[in-house]
Formats: structure tokens, C-alpha cells, sequence
């Protein structure tokens, strides 16, 4: 006989794993399925979490190089990749160890294997041995996640032309590195390299980079990362590559001109986005939509055309961020429950994890202008903040988008120091309905970075006070 659940969750990243907890907290009898043999999905074995260890470990090593201004003199600096590849290891098992203490306290039973759903309620396991089983679940949640997307004609063979996986695991500083994209991704793995060693290039497609930031925002902080040593190429694309001796040569065409040049480098970087998990994860006879980016199709509350079969995360339109997956988890397993589950999708925070940091919620200036919206406009930079000034991290600036006729907060935009923790703040307002009025009456500490958010606010009308 086959094994019998409430709820089976396939994919132990953190909407998986979140929607598992929930719906465990919730009563429910629930099996979670993944195929790497750890859980955690790629956030926490080849994603978020390590790259998070090595911006750090990656900063601490800069900083200490660069601590005279400070009267902090340390002399023969070094850096031992070997051991901060063990420290970002240790980083990924103390977390991948974390989710395994939570499935067993909530008692949620694990399984790696390879998941085919065979029916509405029947999923096909093929275990590590290779032997398969069947097991049954009343609700099906999909949470498979992504992967690195490439260009047609690159194959990354994650030693010379690597994905953002290879990137995290190199075994030496690159004296060349070359980014296809100027996303999130690319951004934060060659802020990394570049920090240790490395002359880092990034190729992208648009006329900017980070292209879904404001505008504002995304110009900043391409003269941030260029002041850093990052070279830019925008406006191009990669036509081909091609290995030799020396490593890879970049082909490349100008988009506008159609002018063409190349560049030698010894690693290629791919980050061009993500793509669904979905291949080989439904029965042909199943039904299941996809869309033509191949995001399972549902509806607002994650049910597929597929009674009992739900799906969240990477795996459906929307921002791929591990926290909107975590939120979704949550609100399907309470939706399964008959609760109701809520996401609001316009009050999601997105986080660049570079030095400075990058952060925004909210619409952007563009989307207001796009909206036809009336908006008025606060910033504040941190080089008029006292803590960031006498700390040497006057980098960037805090911008409010608040509406011309009610103040309420649409918008906020952080460039600089901890500015993803920042963010939080911004969220919190702008889901109670803050105006900018509200937030600038908050008392803040002194001395804080936090007090740039204030003035930002008080700047809205034209009542910064350090400014």
C-alpha cells in the first residue's frame, strides 16, 4: 500500500520548507520531497546563503586591507580562499541543519527523491537506489524552484563558463572575470571576486544595470560599483564565446550599432536570469498549463487546473525571491486549511547584498510616471548623516515616492550601509498605509543610519533638517 498524507510538498527550499512548517503547525499529517539530498533548496546550498558568506567574509578581507584611515594598521594581509570556502561551507550545513531540527520538531517527514506527479493525488518517487515508490497526498503543493538560465549557444560547464552555482565554489581568484548580466546576481558574485582580486567586466543587455531598480537608484549605483573597479559594457550582448588556453573569448555586439569586439578572460560568469523547475514533473496525462515562459499557470489563490494540485515560488509569475516563496508558503497552507491566506504582492522589499547595500519597496519612479500617478519626491543622502559620516559609509542616499494627494507612502528607495534591513522599516509603513507625515513624526535613535528614512520623509515636504 502506498503511504498516505494531507499534504506532500514538493521542493524543500524556503517555500517548501515554509509551507511544510505551516501546514504541520496547522494539523495537517505532511511529507516534503527534494531531490539534492539536503534540504534547504538552492537558496540554502547554492544561492542566498552562500553568497551572503562570502559578500562578508569578502568585505571583512577588504576592510582589513583598507582599515588605516582608521588607525587600524594591519600588516601582511592575506587571503586563504581554501578556508573561506570552509567557512561559507560551514555556513551552508549549520542552516541545511537548521531545516532538518524544524522538520523533525513539527514532525514533517522528509524524502529525497526525484517527484512525478501521476494524479491529482498520486506522486511517483524514484529514491536514491533507484527504486520507486507511490505515495498518496490529498494536496499537492509544487515548489521546485529555478535554475540558471543561459544564452542558446553557451554551454556552462561550470569551470571556465560557470553559472552562479560555479561562481560560488571557484578554487582561485580569476585574474579576469566577465558577467553576462547585470542583475542582482551577477552584481552581488562580482562584487565578491572583485574584492579579492579580481578585474571584473559586466556585460549587459540594457542601457543599466540592476534594470528593475529606479532609475535614480540604478545610476548610483553603477558609479558606486565603477568608483569600486567594476568595468560596465551596457548596451551589448554576447554573441558567442569561445575556450582556448587562455580561458574564454567573449564575442560581443553592440545592440544600438551592431558594432562588434571581443574581450579574452579566464572565467565567464552567466546570469542572465532563472528559469522554472518543471521538466519531467507532471504525468503528460495530467493537464497541467504552463505559461510561455514555462511558470505553471494558477489562479490567485495557487490552485492549478488540477484540483488538489497548488504551486508557489519560482515556479509562478512573479519577483524570484526566496522571501515572496516563503510568504507564499504560508498562504497556501492556510488557504489548504480553509483559512484565508494573503500575499501582498505590491509591498515585496528586493535587496542587491552588494557593498552598499541596495534596497527598495514599492513603485519606482517610472512605474508613476508609466501610471500616470501624481507623486512627490524625498531624499536624503547619507553623506549628511552624522553616524554614516564619522564611519566612513556616506555612499548613497534614501528616496520616499509619497502621493501628491494623500501622502501615502508608494515607494521607497535605499541605496547605502545595511540599507536591506533598512528596508523593513519602509515595508512596515507601507503596509499599514503610512503617509510620509507619519513616518517623519517617528522618533528615531541617534545616531542611526535609520535617521535618513526620517529625513527622507520630512523631505517630502520640503522639511529635511540636516540638509
Amino acid at each position: 500500500m502506498s503511504e498516505r498524507y494531507d499534504l506532500a510538498v514538493i521542493g524543500s527550499g524556503p517555500g517548501g520548507y515554509v509551507c511544510a512548517i505551516r501546514a504541520a503547525q496547522l494539523g495537517l499529517n505532511v511529507v516534503c520531497i527534494d531531490k539534492r539530498g539536503a534540504h534547504g533548496g538552492t537558496c540554502l546550498n547554492v544561492g542566498c546563503i552562500p553568497s551572503k558568506a562570502l559578500l562578508h567574509a569578502s568585505e571583512v578581507f577588504h576592510e582589513t586591507k583598507n582599515s588605516a584611515s582608521m588607525g587600524i594598521n594591519v600588516e601582511n594581509v592575506s587571503l586563504n580562499l581554501k578556508d573561506m570556502m570552509s567557512y561559507k561551507d560551514e555556513g551552508i550545513d549549520g542552516n541545511v541543519k537548521g531545516i532538518d531540527f524544524l522538520f523533525k520538531k513539527n514532525k514533517i517527514t522528509g524524502i529525497f527523491a526525484e517527484a512525478k506527479i501521476i494524479s491529482s493525488n498520486q506522486i511517483n518517487l524514484t529514491l536514491p537506489d533507484q527504486t520507486e515508490k507511490i505515495i498518496e497526498a490529498t494536496n499537492i503543493v509544487v515548489a521546485t524552484g529555478s535554475s540558471s538560465a543561459s544564452i542558446p549557444g553557451i554551454e556552462i560547464d561550470e569551470d571556465t563558463i560557470v553559472s552562479s552555482t560555479g561562481a560560488l565554489s571557484l578554487q582561485k581568484v580569476p585574474e579576469t572575470l566577465t558577467i553576462i548580466g547585470g542583475g542582482y546576481i551577477g552584481l552581488e558574485l562580482g562584487s565578491v571576486w572583485s574584492r579579492l582580486g579580481s578585474n571584473v567586466t559586466v556585460i549587459e543587455y540594457l542601457d543599466r544595470i540592476a534594470p528593475g531598480l529606479d532609475g535614480e537608484l540604478s545610476s548610483q549605483f553603477e558609479k558606486i560599483l565603477k568608483k569600486q573597479g567594476i568595468n560596465f559594457i551596457l548596451g551589448s550582448k554576447v554573441k558567442s564565446t569561445q575556450k582556448n588556453s587562455e580561458g574564454v573569448e567573449v564575442h560581443i555586439e553592440n545592440v544600438s550599432s551592431s558594432e562588434s569586439s571581443s574581450l579574452q578572460t579566464e572565467i565567464v560568469l552567466v546570469s542572465t536570469g532563472r528559469i522554472p523547475n518543471t521538466k519531467g514533473l507532471f504525468d503528460d496525462s495530467l493537464g497541467i498549463k504552463l505559461t510561455d515562459k514555462g511558470f505553471i499557470k494558477t489562479d490567485k489563490n495557487y490552485r492549478t487546473d488540477v484540483e488538489g494540485v497548488w504551486a508557489i515560488g519560482d515556479v509562478i509569475e512573479g519577483p524570484m525571491l526566496a522571501h515572496k516563496a516563503e510568504e507564499e508558503g504560508v498562504a497556501v497552507a492556510e488557504l489548504i486549511k480553509g483559512k484565508p491566506g494573503h500575499v501582498n504582492y505590491g509591498i515585496i522589499p528586493s535587496v542587491v547584498y552588494t557593498n552598499p547595500e541596495v534596497a527598495s519597496v514599492g513603485m519606482t519612479e517610472e512605474d508613476l510616471k508609466g501610471k500616470s500617478i501624481s507623486y512627490k519626491v524625498g531624499k536624503f543622502p547619507f553623506l549628511a548623516n552624522g553616524r554614516a559620516k564619522v564611519n566612513k559609509m556616506t555612499d548613497g542616499f534614501v528616496k520616499i515616492l509619497s502621493s501628491e494627494e494623500s501622502d501615502q507612502i508608494l515607494g521607497v528607495h535605499i541605496i547605502g550601509a545595511q540599507a536591506g534591513t533598512m528596508i523593513a522599516e519602509a515595508a512596515v509603513a507601507m503596509e499599514f498605509e503610512a503617509t510620509s507625515e507619519d513616518l517623519a513624526h517617528i522618533c528615531h535613535a541617534h545616531p542611526t543610519l535609520s535617521e535618513a528614512i526620517k529625513e527622507a520623509a520630512l523631505d517630502t515636504d520640503g522639511r529635511a533638517l540636516h540638509m
